[in-house]
């Protein structure tokens, strides 16, 4: 009998509503490293996958938007530490998705890492931020303080399987809104990986929902989906037209649109600053009176 032992290779799953279910179209397709060696058989979602990671995540907001912003910090938090103690394999599997040496795939996942506690510390500022108390000329309280859109659809990018990923969505789920993740189309296992990470780190289920398969294919149907109120088309910035095609659709419901921008791509790495965690946020503004305002002051 050989002493040779043979290797379990995994199976990549999606995430969808804290589970891990295989497509529902039975579909997979085969993905490669860069010089075209075999790595896994990853799921080929279908668009009743994409309408059901939908519904998870309608299902989920109430409880996460209603959260403290200081919980989803926590919880944020925890998921850098969860990294932390994966760090070998997310830097094996970005070498392979990208073709790049062990040592700068550790840097970019460092970085992804580094991420999650960027936006885990701004959950309970952000509001303080872009919110405030506006003057009026009149016995009232003007207030306007942020909150999230709802479920946001997130194309991740192309090019950058894990630090692009975590850089997009991380700052979705910081302020409270939750995702539907389609993963980059030819390097998706960091992704598929990245929800076995969620599902253990107090994340609730359905707040990240993770596809893989065709962008195209995922992205037209939730462009159009009348549950999803937003999406960011950064994974699009390789393809004008399909960008255009999703942004026609988007406008149906009014989704929000955050296109493609220049310095997406440019540099992951770099400072992200705070675009993307107001880029789905709502303003509400209440107006309250304070009673009665005389000569010497309020009345109260």
């Amino acid at each position: 009998m050989s002493d040779e032992r043979r290797r379990v290779f995994k199976t990549y799953k999606l995430y969808v509503g804290g589970k891990f279910p295989r497509s529902e179209s039975g579909r997979v397709y085969e993905v490669t490293d860069s010089k075209g060696k075999w790595l896994a058989n990853a799921p080929q979602s279908s668009r009743k996958d994409a309408r059901d990671a939908v519904v998870a995540a309608r299902k989920a907001f109430g409880g996460w938007s209603g959260a403290t912003a200081y919980n989803r910090g926590q919880v944020l938090y925890r998921v850098a530490e969860m990294l932390e103690g994966r760090r070998e394999q997310f830097v094996r599997e970005v070498a392979d998705a990208e073709g790049l040496s062990k040592a700068k795939a550790a840097a970019l996942v460092d970085a992804a890492v580094d991420r999650w506690v960027w936006y885990a510390g701004w959950t309970d500022k952000i509001g303080q931020v872009v919110g405030g108390a506006n003057p009026v000329a009149g016995p009232f309280f003007n207030l306007s303080t942020p909150e999230p859109t709802g479920v946001v659809t997130v194309l991740a990018p192309q090019d950058s399987s894990f630090l692009g990923l975590v850089s997009v969505v991380a700052p979705v789920i910081a302020t409270g809104n939750t995702a539907v993740v389609i993963a980059s189309a030819a390097a998706p296992l960091p992704a598929l990986s990245l929800g076995e990470v969620l599902a253990t780190s107090d994340l609730p289920g359905g707040v990240v929902n993770i596809l893989s398969g065709r962008t195209a294919e995922l992205a037209a149907p939730l462009a159009s989906h009348q549950d999803v109120n937003a999406i960011d088309l950064t994974g699009a910035a390789g393809d004008p037209a399909l960008a255009k095609e999703l942004e026609v659709a988007a406008a149906d419901n009014l989704k929000r649109v955050l296109r493609p921008q220049a310095v997406d791509g440019a540099d992951w790495s770099a400072q992200p600053g705070t675009r993307r965690l107001t880029a789905f946020l709502e303003t509400k503004t209440v107006w309250h009176p304070t009673g009665a305002l005389g000569a010497s002051g309020s009345s109260y």
